[in-house]
This record gives structure tokens, C-alpha cells and sequence, in this order.
């Protein structure tokens, strides 16, 4: 009876494990072809083919299955190319250990159902499109040792519960959308974490200073984030850290000595930045193992100290764009297994009683060198002959803007692995070596020195060369007819040189140069007609030689080219008509020549062009008047006594023939009595409305509190005190601005003008027209004017907060991030009305700070407006020799007078940076190529805050990120209103809307 009872529950037991057992093996299976049926794409069909139901699942591939029970413990179909998105199901793979789907294209959410996955230890989904949150649940994942996430789409916040599981070694999230910023108790629960990476987001914050109990860490990666503050000095507990990339951020504060504690440290990255201060000595020498530094682009300063050179294993040293002074050591030849030097755009300098640049002959002990970049420095010393004898395996050698004198050593030939040699802007004299030519050389930039000679046949043996640059030197003779070898050349800058005869005719068998520059020299001879065949080319400067001849009809094959400038030369004949086939063309140039014929009506499907100017030749016939011709300004058809046209263009009516003549003629006889009456009438009815205006402007101005009234010369003089300079609140380059105290209490600011200047007049005339003849709220208002032999004046509105340069140069006065916005937006406003809501469109030329007045209440006016240009019903563009302030003019305003609105738009652009940054355009600071514009531009987006005004930054109180992104928006839109070409730039009602929208998102 119990030997019955026992074999019974056997049995029975046996049954239950193999139902149970059966029932987990259809558990796993429902849950992987749920997995499968999610997959749209699989491009070797390895699923299709290998995961049917009719095998059992522990074979099929990319799976792995535990020896006892038969349950799935592995999942790896990493670099497959499957598409699709993640099943839920997965949840279901309970005994699942190893997760690995990476480098495929998985979208969609990550499923909350994956935090039922208690035995995982291993998640990898790197390299895909996820675009979700991270969910939750993950953090349930009490096992979980490595998580990777990196190089996906996704957003939100990083979940606290994450940061808690114990038993994670390895965490990476870079390259996604994450955003908000870590918990405060980052590393409380993680005694085992070896690797952090979150770079790549856009978190904010600071940094926790608890991440100094990550004790194990061995690689912590931030950059490329918003994490603002200081780094924690808790960081130097971090013993085991080999890898510290914080760069790309916008941390403050001094480089925490403790980092020189950090004795395992192999990488250093601490660049773009807003680091100040000096190294640490603590760094250069307690880090043994350091391979790289990267501190550029922050505004570290003091001198490079000379116990750098203890970095006995350093490859790459990059102390680019900081303020560092001094001396450069002389010890960086102990460095011997560097590979990257870069100290440019600093304030370095070379000891003034040695003429060579000694610290290079120190390098020629760094026998791995690649790349050294000093430009940008105040060196002052001549190259030394020991040049020639740095690391055979250097390739790019950069020093530029560094006054650097005397000749260029013939030993330079002997770096034959050199691609790039850039050492213009320099005060190099004498020729360029023979030896120079290297042949593997890419870019070779030698401009704006003091080189002359001739221009050696060895520079075509340089097969590789893409970028030739010469130009703004001394070269003499003719260029080598040889330059047809330069078959890799794309950009080639001969220009404000002294070369003569012809242009070789091999020249332009390169069908693939891009730029050519050779204006402002002395070619002459006619262009050949191979011209046609540089297929690639985009710009042509040819202006200021003595080319003759006719214009080649072949340029007209020029499909790609977008400027072409052949003024101030001596070619004649008509201008071809193939030059309407150059559809891209955008800027033309033909003046000053001898050019003569009709205008080719062709050139009206020049859909592009923006500037064309003819004007100074022998031209005669009609006018186009189709396409960009419409707005095509008089000032670029000056010169040509035989044109014809509209009245717009400045030139006499094109006459019909005596049949035309005498039909008009009968025409008129009957028609004219008819249109006699409707002028009569018109006159009347326009008569009748001005007075109706007129009545009730005049109803509107007794509302004013300002009173219109005459005001004599005597009265201008009482209320100045005779021009006292007590009173003398302003000066410009056409004048003075008094404050003037009526006998009647009134108050006004009295712009009075120096007749002694020339152009007083006129600016006194411009002013008066313009100002009497528009009304805005955020424009200034003329009271009245006196104008007599001994004085012209102008009586304005008085502004008691005076300007806002005063305010942006003022330690004692502070205009919150509010204010300035609103300062703009008035600006912006008084613009928009200006360019828009004016029956002729008017470009104020001259904005900046010093020209937006405050009133009481801080709101702005824009001022003086003695440049401004009142353009025609029917302009867009128009040429004027009047120029602005330097710093804001456009760039197609400052060099060629091309003046549009869009000008203002740059001005505007230029003066919004001012205004949250205090770096003006005219800082020593920005020195040739380097401006303002390119300062924000390289520190955009995520830098920016690095040069918005410290005073702004220091008001921010929550810290939240919002003023941040304020900025980026702010100077985002500034980079938009400041792109070299005007066709690019926002037109100011859209100006002022996208800064109405900043203010009402942010403030």
C-alpha cells in the first residue's frame, strides 16, 4: 500500500515538472516570435529562415539556452541590420541574462516590460534609433552590470532609480537627447562602477560632487553637454580614473589642484570650456601616464609652466584659445613622444634678444610629431634653419599672425611628409626656396608676407596641391606655364601681387579648380578662350589688371559660377550673350572697361543675381528691364553716356522710329483732352485729402506734450548756455549734442551740426527728410530744426538714460536679461517699420549703440540717421560711397557700398551680440579673419555662455537652464542676421517676431 502511494506521487510529481517545464519552453518561444514578428526588415533573412516553430528555439541563431533547463539565457543578433521595434514580449524571457541587439536599426519605445528581466546582467542596444525615455523599470534590474544605450535618439531624463543599482559596472548613454541634470547621490549606491559615459546630451547642472565615491571609476565621460559650475574637488578621490573628458561644457572656475591626484589618468579633456586661471602644477606632476591634454578654448592664463614637460608619455598638448603669456618653455623637446602641439590664439611670446624662434629647434627632439600649430601669437622672431630637421612624419606646420620675420630657410624642403604649410599674415621677405615644393603638400598658404621674385616652375610639381594661397605679396615676372600639372587644385589666391604678360592659357584646362583670385595685378594680353573649360569653377576675380581684348563667349560655359569680377581693365566688344546661360551667377562685375554694344536682354534669366555693375564703359541701346533688372540701382549703369531706359535707371528715354512716332501722335491728339480731365481731377481730389491729412495730423501733434514751435538761432544759444560744455551730452563724427533748457521749462536734446565738415550739409538735409517724414514710437521725433548760414541744427526728444553703449561700458549701471531683450525688440520694431511699413524702404546705415537712445522708462529709440538711404518705390539694392562704423557694416556694405536692408539686418545681428555679450566688433581681440561673428559661431551652441556678459550670468538665480537656452536662442538668431551673404539673412519682421517669441518662451 505506501510502495503504491509513493510510485503515485512520483508519477504525479514527474507530470507537474513536465507540464511546468513544457509550459516555460512555450513561454520562451511565444515571447522570441513575438520578438520576430516585430521586425520589419531583415536583410539576410537570417530570421525568416532560422526561427520557425519547427525546431527548437535553443538552435536557432543569436540564441542561447541554459544546459538544465532548457531556458533562454542569451540573445545576440548584434550587426544584422534588422529594423523594427522591440516586442514587450521580451519581458517574458525571465531567465534571461544577455541582451545584446547593438548596431541595428531598432525605433520605437524601449518596453516597459523589460524590467521584469531580474536575471539580466547585460543590456546592449547601442547603435540604433531608439527615440523614447528611458523607462523606469529599468532601474528593477537588480542584477545589471553593464548598460549601453549609446548612439540612439533618445530623450527625456535619465531615471534616478538607474543610479541606484548596485551592481553596475558600466553605464553609457552618450550620443542621444537626454536632457535635465544627475542626482545630487549620483554614486551612493554604485561601489562598482568602472565606466560612465553620458557625453553627448544636453545635460545640464552641475556636476555632483558625490561622484567622488565612485572609487572604481576608471573612465568618466561628460562632454558635450550644458553642465555649468565648477568641478568638484571631490573628483581627485577618483585614484583609478584613466580617461576625464569634461570638454565641450560650460564649467567656470579654476582647474581643481586635486586632479593632480589622479595619478592613473591617461586622457585629460577639459576644452571649450570657461576655465580661468593657471595650470595647476599638481597636474604636470603627479600624472605619469598622461597620453593627452586637451585645455583649449578656455580663457586659462599666466605662462605654460615648464614642468609640463614631465608628461614623458604625452602625444597630444592642446592649449589652443586661451590667454597664456609668456615665454614658450624651452623643455617641450623632452615630449618625445609627441604627436600634437597647438598653442594658437594665445599671447605667447619669444625672448626678444634671440632672433629665431628657439623653442622650434627644441621640438626637432620630438621624433613623432605630426602636427604643430603656434598661430595667432606675438612671437616676433625669424624660423630657424633647424626646421629642416623636425620629425620626418610631420604633415601640418600652421603660423599664422605671428610676426614672424626674415626669409623663409631653404632647409623647410626637408619636411617631405608636410600637407599642410600655413604661415601667412607674417612679415616674410625674400623668395620662396626652391626646395619649398614639397610633393605631397595639400594646402601651401604663404599670403600677405613680403615675398617676391617669381613664382618658381617647381610649384608644378605639386600633383596634390588642393589650396594655393600667395596672395598680398611682392611677386613680379610671369607664371609658369606648367600649372596645368596642378590637376588636384582647387583653390588658387594670386591676388595683390606685381605679376604681368598673359595668363597661361594651361590655366584653365583644369576643369575642376573651384576659386581663382588673380585681381590686382598686371596681366594683360586677352583671355583665351580655354577659359570655358574650368567647369568647376565658382568665383573668378579677375579685376584690376590690364587685360584687353573681348570677353571670351566660351566663359559663358561657366555652369557652376557664382562670382565673376572683370572691372578696372581694358577689355572692349559687346558683353557675350552666353553670359545669360551662367544661371548660378549671383555678383557680376563689369565695370570701368571699354566695353561697348547693348546689354544682352539675355542676361534678364539671371534669376540669382544680386549685384551687377556695368557702369564706365562705352554701353548704349535699352536697358533690360525683365528679371533682376527690375531692381537694378542707377549707380551701376553711370558712365555710359548712350544708355537708354526707365527713368529709374537715370538715363535718357529710349526714342521709337517716325512710323511709332506719328501713330502715338494721332493717338494723343484724341485721347489727351480725356486725359487732361483726369488729371485736373486727380489734382483736386489729392489736393482735398492733403489738406484732410493735414488737418488731422495737426489734431494729433496738439495731443503731444511736446510743443511745435520755431525756434531762432538766439533760442538755441540761451538754452545751450552758448553750447557750454556743461551741457554737452554727445559728439559724433558730423557734430555735437547739447541738452537744451527752453525759456518755456522745455527740454530737448539739440544735435547741432560742424559746417566746417564736409557733408554737414547734406547729413543735416537726410536727417530733416527723413525724421519730418516718419513717425514711430521707437524712432526719435524731431521737435523742429533751425537751418541759417550759422547754423543748422536739429531740436530733438530728450532722452534722460542717454544711450545704450553708456550702459553696456557702465560698472555702475546693469540691464537685466528682460531689459536687453526688450531694448532689442524695440530696435527690431523700429526696423521692421523702416524696412516695411514705410511707402519707400529706408536702411539707416549706421546702427549701433551709441545710436539707440532710452528715454525714463528704458524704452529705446533709434537715432541719427545723417547716412541713412531713402531708397525708390521699386529698389532693392542700391551703391553708395557713404560708408558706417567699422565692426557693424555689412560685409558687402563696408567693401563694395552694395547697400540693401538687409545691411541694417547685419548691423542689427552685430549689435545684438554686443548686447549680451559687452565684447564690442572693434576689440583687439578680433584681428583679421577673427570677429566677432566667428567667435560666437565657433563657441555655438554649446560654449556660448563661455562670452555672454559675466554680470548676466552672475543674476541667474534658479540655475535651471532656462537663461542658457535663452542665450543659445538669442545668439542663434544674431549668427542668422550676420551670414556673409545678404539673400541669407532673416528680414527684420522676421527678426521681430522670433525675438518676441524668445521673450514670451524665456522671460
Amino acid at each position: 500500500m505506501g510502495k503504491n502511494v509513493i510510485f503515485t506521487l512520483l508519477t504525479m510529481l514527474y507530470f507537474f515538472i513536465y507540464v511546468v517545464t513544457s509550459l516555460n519552453i512555450s513561454t520562451d518561444e511565444y515571447a522570441l516570435l513575438a520578438f520576430k514578428s516585430k521586425i520589419t526588415f531583415d536583410p539576410n533573412k537570417v530570421l525568416e529562415k532560422n526561427w520557425s516553430q519547427g525546431t527548437s528555439f535553443c538552435n536557432w541563431i543569436g540564441i542561447t539556452c541554459g544546459t538544465r533547463h532548457q531556458r533562454v539565457r542569451g540573445l545576440n543578433l548584434t550587426n544584422m541590420g534588422l529594423e523594427g521595434t522591440i516586442a514587450k514580449e521580451i519581458g517574458g524571457l525571465s531567465f534571461l541574462r544577455s541582451l545584446i541587439i547593438s548596431n541595428n536599426n531598432f525605433h520605437g519605445f524601449i518596453p516597459d516590460e523589460m524590467g521584469n528581466l531580474s536575471q539580466l546582467r547585460e543590456m546592449e542596444i547601442q547603435n540604433n534609433n531608439l527615440n523614447s525615455a528611458i523607462p523606469t523599470s529599468l532601474g528593477f534590474l537588480e542584477n545589471l552590470q553593464k548598460l549601453n544605450l549609446f548612439n540612439n535618439m533618445l530623450i527625456g531624463d535619465i531615471p534616478n532609480t538607474i543610479f541606484n543599482l548596485s551592481s553596475l559596472v558600466e553605464i553609457s548613454f552618450k550620443d542621444n537627447f537626454l536632457s535635465g541634470s544627475l542626482p545630487t547621490d549620483i554614486c551612493y549606491n554604485l561601489p562598482k562602477l568602472e565606466l560612465l559615459r553620458i557625453s553627448f546630451n544636453q545635460i545640464s547642472g552641475n556636476i555632483p560632487p558625490s561622484l567622488g565615491r565612485c572609487t572604481n571609476l576608471k573612465q568618466l565621460s561628460f562632454s558635450y553637454n550644458n553642465f555649468t559650475g565648477s568641478i568638484p574637488m571631490e573628483i581627485g578621490n577618483l585614484s583609478k580614473l584613466q580617461i576625464l573628458y569634461l570638454g565641450y561644457n560650460n564649467l567656470t572656475g579654476n582647474i581643481p589642484n586635486e586632479i593632480g591626484n589622479l595619478s592613473a589618468l591617461v586622457y585629460l579633456h577639459l576644452g571649450i570650456n570657461g576655465f580661468t586661471g593657471s595650470i595647476p602644477s599638481s597636474i604636470a606632476n603627479g600624472l605619469p601616464d598622461l597620453i593627452g591634454l586637451f585645455l583649449g578654448v578656455n580663457k586659462l592664463s599666466g605662462e605654460i609652466p615648464g614642468c609640463i614637460s614631465n608628461f614623458s608619455k604625452l602625444t597630444i598638448l592642446d592649449l589652443s584659445d586661451n590667454s597664456f603669456s609668456g615665454r614658450v618653455p624651452m623643455n617641450l623637446g623632452n615630449l618625445q613622444n609627441l604627436q600634437l602641439l597647438n598653442f594658437e590664439y594665445n599671447q605667447l611670446t619669444n625672448d626678444p634678444s634671440i632672433l629665431e624662434l628657439d623653442f622650434l629647434i627644441s621640438l626637432t627632439n620630438c621624433r613623432h610629431l605630426k602636427r604643430i600649430q603656434i598661430g595667432r601669437n606675438s612671437l616676433d622672431g625669424m624660423l630657424p634653419r633647424a626646421l629642416g630637421n623636425l620629425s620626418a612624419s610631420l604633415e601640418v606646420f600652421t603660423a599664422d599672425f605671428c610676426g614672424i620675420k626674415g626669409i623663409v630657410p631653404n632647409e623647410i624642403g626637408n619636411m617631405s611628409n608636410l600637407f599642410e604649410l600655413s604661415i601667412g599674415h607674417n612679415e616674410l621677405t625674400g623668395t620662396i626656396p626652391d626646395t619649398l615644393y614639397l610633393t605631397n603638400v595639400q594646402m601651401l598658404r604663404l599670403n600677405d608676407n613680403k615675398l617676391q621674385g617669381s613664382i618658381h616652375v617647381n610649384l608644378c610639381r605639386l600633383k596634390n596641391l588642393y589650396h594655393l594661397d600667395l596672395g598680398n605679396n611682392h611677386f613680379s615676372r610671369q607664371l609658369p606655364t606648367c600649372l596645368e600639372n596642378l590637376t588636384s587644385l582647387r583653390k588658387l589666391n594670386l591676388s595683390y601681387n606685381s605679376l604681368t604678360f598673359t595668363i597661361p592659357s594651361t590655366l584653365w584646362t583644369n576643369k575642376e579648380i573651384q576659386i581663382m583670385d588673380l585681381s590686382y595685378n598686371l596681366f594683360n594680353g586677352s583671355l583665351a578662350p580655354k577659359i570655358g573649360r574650368v567647369e568647376g569653377m565658382r568665383e573668378l576675380y579677375l579685376s584690376r589688371n590690364q587685360l584687353s581684348g573681348e570677353i571670351p563667349s566660351t566663359i559663358g560655359h561657366l555652369q557652376s559660377l557664382v562670382i565673376l569680377t572683370l572691372s578696372n581693365n581694358r577689355l572692349h566688344g559687346p558683353i557675350p550673350e552666353l553670359l545669360g546661360d551662367l544661371i548660378s551667377l549671383q555678383y557680376l562685375d563689369l565695370s570701368k572697361n571699354n566695353l561697348y554694344g547693348e546689354i544682352p536682354k539675355t542676361l534678364e534669366k539671371l534669376e540669382e543675381l544680386m549685384y551687377f555693375n556695368v557702369s564706365f564703359n562705352e554701353l548704349s541701346g535699352e536697358i533690360p528691364n525683365g528679371g533682376s533688372f527690375k531692381n537694378l540701382s542707377a549707380d551701376f549703369l553711370v558712365g555710359n553716356s548712350k544708355l537708354c531706359g526707365a527713368s529709374q535707371y537715370k538715363v535718357m528715354p529710349c526714342k521709337g522710329n517716325a512710323t511709332s512716332s506719328s501713330s502715338k501722335t494721332r493717338t494723343l491728339k484724341y485721347i489727351l483732352p480725356s486725359i487732361a480731365l483726369v488729371i485736373i481731377l486727380a489734382i483736386i481730389l489729392v489736393y482735398l485729402m492733403r489738406r484732410l491729412n493735414r488737418n488731422t495730423l495737426l489734431t494729433d501733434q496738439s495731443t503731444s506734450p511736446i510743443i511745435v514751435k520755431r525756434i531762432s538761432y538766439y533760442e538755441v544759444l540761451n538754452a545751450t548756455n552758448k553750447f557750454s560744455e556743461e551741457n554737452l551730452i554727445g559728439r559724433g563724427c558730423i557734430g555735437k549734442v547739447y541738452k537744451g533748457i527752453f525759456s518755456d521749462g522745455m527740454i530737448a536734446a539739440i544735435k547741432v551740426f560742424n559746417l566746417d565738415l564736409e557733408g554737414a550739409n547734406k547729413s543735416f538735409d537726410t536727417e530733416c527728410h527723413i525724421l519730418c517724414n516718419i513717425r514711430h514710437r521707437n524712432l526719435v521725433k524731431v521737435i523742429t530744426c533751425c537751418s541759417n548760414l550759422d547754423l543748422k541744427a536739429l531740436v530733438l526728444e530728450y532722452m534722460p538714460n542717454e544711450n545704450l553703449n553708456k550702459w553696456l561700458s557702465s560698472s555702475h549701471h546693469f540691464l537685466n536679461i528682460v531689459q536687453r531683450l526688450e531694448i532689442m525688440i524695440d530696435v527690431a520694431s523700429a526696423l521692421e517699420y523702416l524696412h516695411h511699413g514705410c511707402p519707400s524702404p529706408i536702411v539707416h546705415c549706421d546702427l549701433k549703440p551709441s545710436n539707440i537712445l532710452l528715454d525714463e522708462d528704458m524704452v529705446a529709440h533709434v537715432a541719427d540717421f545723417g547716412i541713412a538711404k531713402l531708397f525708390t518705390e521699386d529698389q532693392r539694392i542700391s551703391l553708395t560711397k557713404t560708408l558706417g562704423t567699422i565692426g557693424y557694416m555689412a560685409p558687402e556694405y563696408g567693401s563694395t557700398g552694395l547697400l540693401s536692408t538687409m545691411a541694417d539686418v547685419y548691423s542689427f545681428g552685430i549689435m545684438l551680440m554686443e548686447t549680451f555679450t559687452k565684447m564690442k566688433p572693434t576689440d583687439d581681440m578680433f584681428v583679421g579673419e577673427f570677429t566677432m561673428r566667428r567667435c560666437v559661431f565657433e563657441l555655438f551652441p554649446n560654449a556660448i555662455t563661455q562670452i555672454v556678459d559675466v554680470d548676466l550670468m552672475n543674476a541667474v538665480e534658479n540655475n535651471d537652464g532656462t537663461e542658457e537656452s535663452c542665450f543659445r536662442s538669442i545668439m542663434g538668431l544674431a549668427l542668422e542676421c550676420t551670414t556673409d551673404l545678404p539673400r541669407e539673412r532673416l528680414a527684420m519682421k522676421d527678426v521681430l517676431t522670433r525675438l518676441k517669441k524668445i521673450k514670451s518662451e524665456f522671460c
